[in-house]
């Protein structure tokens, strides 16, 4: 089991570099995380691991995913592709559940994720994975405003039950997609204070399937 102890070693031995020697706490990995100290406080203390966190920490400093969780080197990864995704995550990116959000651009980072994490997240399968946040309340309870999901851009076929998102004039959406049989196009909310959104099939572009997600903490 993944001890957050050790991960949180690491991740002050990477804040040390920035503070000439100075002693790193706990308080600044939860700054650095974006954690109150209170919460981390609580995640130490049950050893619950803030991965939605941590993969963002690791795309601002350019840090293997791999090396925080398994002492994994890029090096050896490379030699057992296997073993390893490589997810582009858009850490700028939200497909809003609400209104409309900007399209995807070329603005990404690359994160090595260990395997096991990816299938434990969203089960087996060889995924071309994207990561992306999510912004808004109207797939309450499915998805939090503020979490991590992940979207494979070779499932698009919305006749099979699914989240999706959807690339729009207005923008991206994370929804439901339904093709009426008057070939309209509904984007449907999980939260039933919002109404379905009907729109022509030429207005409409499926980017990708939604296959999991990490839930804001």
């Amino acid at each position: 089991m993944i001890s957050l102890f050790d991960v949180i070693e690491k991740i002050k031995d990477i804040i040390s570099q920035n503070k000439q020697g100075a002693k790193v706490f706990d308080k600044d990995v939860a700054l650095a995380l974006g954690i109150s100290q209170a919460s981390f406080a609580t995640m130490k203390k049950r050893n619950s691991i803030p991965y939605r966190e941590i993969l963002e920490f690791c795309a601002i400093k350019k840090i293997s995913a791999n090396w925080l969780f398994f002492d994994q080197a890029i090096d050896m990864l490379k030699e057992e592709t296997d073993k390893f995704f490589q997810i582009r995550y858009f850490a700028d990116m939200r497909a809003s559940a609400g209104g409309g959000a900007e399209v995807f651009g070329e603005d990404y980072e690359i994160l090595n994720v260990d395997r096991t994490i990816i299938q434990n997240m969203v089960g087996l399968g060889n995924y071309k994975l994207e990561a992306i946040h999510v912004d808004g309340e109207s797939m309450e309870p499915t998805l939090s405003d503020g979490s991590i999901v992940f979207v494979d851009r070779d499932q698009r076929n919305i006749s099979k039950d699914g989240i999706f998102v959807a690339s729009t004039t207005a923008g991206l959406f994370i929804k439901r997609v339904r093709q009426r049989a008057d070939g309209m196009v509904e984007l449907i909310s999980d939260n039933k204070a919002y109404s379905p959104e009907v729109l022509a099939p030429d207005e409409v572009s499926i980017i990708g399937k939604v296959v999991g997600n990490i839930e804001s903490l």
